[in-house]
């Protein structure tokens, strides 16, 4: 188990050898030793969750990490300086939301330029992981290709970046408010790997199976492990390695009942012309007031196994490393 140092770290005991960059002394003691580590995203936290979990599911899923003997890695963005890796006050500063935007990739530079703080998406922690040499990545579920996208050409920045950092994405699948069979096609033609954990089906985040088949299915860590050693050896350019995780099927939001409430959502947001950044935060609670908080209950199961499995992952990659 990796244990953590104690809280309340301040920025002077933070490594900053790269500008902008500080490394908690328990990531920057793991990094060093060639440690596992596990990369996980902060909008979940602030932006994902309602205010009376997040700050809890926040612990949970940094302790689920250390329990597989991995060393959890949450990166924020806080007056102006990328954390890689938050004490338990700053985990607070956080879930609090009170001034914590919500940051892309190309936000970065900007919130580092300005003193400015948020929470990093999928796009900004792929960003950050890879300039910290952290391997392996754990989400709920990941962005992509918008519905109507032939109108709009709204697309999810994470795709771009999947396909420009070598990293594992331990996911469960995409948002299914999106369109699923065009991400998956725009994924391909990005380069990026995708495989199905211990199935053949890829999952639709709040469902086991989004009703599309995966090429490649893998079951074991060591599996996993040895792709990731393999991207290596053939020292091609940096694409990540997709790890499609399934909720549970019993954990899962019922089909029908999801169906139903996404149509309602969709319809909702036509109806006042909502779009942009707003649009799928305004799907999201839409859904999981309309499914009575069974969404976020599926959403929790998700990411909770996803932590599981990425310590996993990275444990078996720096086993094969030592």
């Amino acid at each position: 188990m990796w244990t953590r140092d104690k809280d309340g770290e301040h920025m002077e005991d933070r490594h900053t050898d790269q500008p902008g960059i500080g490394y908690s002394p328990e990531v920057r003691d793991a990094l060093a030793h060639g440690a596992p580590v596990v990369a996980l995203e902060s909008t979940i936290i602030s932006h994902g969750l309602p205010r009376s979990i997040n700050l809890d599911v926040a612990r949970e899923l940094e302790a689920i990490v250390r329990d597989g003997g991995a060393c959890p890695a949450t990166i924020a963005v806080l007056d102006g300086v990328v954390h890689v890796g938050l004490a338990d006050h700053e985990l607070e500063r956080v879930a609090s939301g009170q001034g914590i935007r919500k940051l892309g990739a190309r936000d970065l530079v900007l919130a580092m330029a300005t003193g400015e703080s948020g929470a990093t998406t999928v796009s900004a922690v792929c960003m950050v992981a890879a300039r910290a040499k952290i391997r392996v990545f754990v989400t709920g579920g990941l962005g992509g290709v918008h519905r109507g996208w032939q109108e709009s050409l709204d697309e999810s920045a994470d795709l771009v970046m999947l396909s420009r950092t070598r990293l594992t994405v331990v996911a469960a699948g995409v948002k299914s408010i999106l369109d699923v069979p065009a991400t998956l096609q725009r994924l391909e033609t990005l380069n990026v790997s995708v495989i199905g954990y211990r199935t053949g089906r890829f999952p639709g985040f709040y469902l086991a199976d989004s009703g599309l088949p995966v090429e490649w299915s893998l079951d074991s860590v060591a599996q996993i492990a040895a792709v990731m050693r393999s991207q290596d050896a053939l020292g091609a350019q940096g694409q990540a390695l997709l790890v499609a995780n399934p909720v549970p099927v019993e954990r899962q939001l019922d089909p029908a009942l999801h169906d139903q409430v996404l149509r309602e959502a969709l319809s909702a947001a036509a109806d006042r012309q909502i779009g942009g950044q707003a649009l799928t935060p305004f799907l999201l609670d839409f859904i999981a007031r309309g499914t009575g908080g069974a969404s976020v209950d599926a959403n929790l199961a998700a990411v909770r196994g996803n932590a599981a499995l990425g310590a996993a992952v990275a444990v078996a990659y720096a086993g094969d490393a030592a």
